[in-house]
């Protein structure tokens, strides 16, 4: 294991552990063999009967592959572009371009950081208006150059301070989901982790949207949810189970298209094989995105979005 777990890992961490102790002893290969096919199995009965709150701790894991981890193992070269030539660079926000396959694209995605120094720089993830209007800016340079957007979403939420408030973010975001809904080329959304409220969804309007298996996508987090409505975050589960916020659940509502495989154990187990996954379903989107003619991907765009959820008069 990589020495950080979740609870309910605990009896598949103890397995390891023994296995561990085990290697290096003579004439004790079938009993390595025998613990390692029963923590295969282990492993496959809790990964395959997961509560949403555990999906959500999964999404949230601090060993869980970020955008750049997933874009350096998938990409043919990764040229960063930064700023958004109005006010500075959001770390929060990375962008830039690069080629997967026969498709050269522009990547936009959030970033969160690994030790504190790294968090601090990329502010956990929650982007400032800068980094939308980045997003933007290499948007319709996308557009421009006739490249698909594939976006990476992975944020608690965009940041609800004082200074971001005074730069616009609400503009920034609505500003976003504005010009997404008639930018002229093709859109791929990936949700990669937690998709938290509209600092997710100001780069999440798109032709397809995918998640990865154990990801999550949420109008509030759960503990947020939960201080609202029983004014107690420890109701957190609750909230969680509340809210449907898996993707399975985003599947079956409509909300997004697909969802994308994971290792057992989670991303966090395996960034080759995810990044493999995710390169998969990258390609063959866009094989079919970039077939259909710019008017029926901008009409079908508006459609989709529009047909979401249930209206009551």
């Amino acid at each position: 294991m990589n020495g950080i777990w979740l609870e309910f890992e605990r009896p598949i961490v103890e397995l390891e552990r023994k296995i561990d102790e085990l290697r290096g002893l003579k004439g004790v290969d079938e009993e390595i063999e025998r613990l390692r096919v029963q923590a295969e199995k282990l492993k496959r009965s809790i990964y395959s009967n997961l509560t949403r709150w555990q999906r959500v701790q999964l999404a949230r894991h601090p060993r869980r592959p970020y955008p750049l981890d997933i874009i350096n193992l998938m990409a043919e070269g990764f040229v960063e572009l930064h700023g958004d030539r109005r006010f500075g660079d959001d770390h929060a926000i990375v962008a830039g371009i690069t080629e997967i396959d026969r498709h050269r694209i522009a990547i936009i995605a959030h970033q969160k950081g690994r030790d504190t120094k790294e968090k601090i720089r990329r502010n956990f993830g929650m982007p400032h208006p800068e980094g939308y209007r980045k997003a933007m800016r290499i948007m319709r340079l996308a557009a421009k150059f006739k490249m698909p957007v594939v976006t990476m979403v992975d944020t608690p939420g965009a940041y609800p301070g004082v200074g971001a408030e005074e730069r616009g973010q609400a503009e920034a975001i609505a500003s976003n989901l504005f010009e997404c809904a008639t930018l002229p080329t093709p859109i791929l959304v990936i949700i990669l982790g937690e998709g938290g409220s509209g600092g997710a969804l100001a780069i999440a309007l798109g032709d397809r949207i995918l998640m990865m298996e154990n990801a999550v996508y949420s109008v509030i987090s759960p503990e947020g949810c939960a201080s609202i409505l029983w004014r107690d975050a420890a109701k957190n589960k609750d909230a969680a189970e509340a809210l449907k916020m898996t993707a399975e659940d985003m599947k079956a509502m409509g909300i997004i298209d697909d969802t994308i495989p994971e290792p057992v154990g989670g991303a966090h187990m395996d960034f080759e094989t995810a990044a493999r996954n995710i390169r998969s379903a990258i390609v063959s989107n866009l094989d079919e995105l970039t077939s259909i003619p710019v008017p029926d991907l901008i009409e079908a765009r508006i459609g989709k979005f529009r047909n979401m959820g249930i209206y009551k008069g």
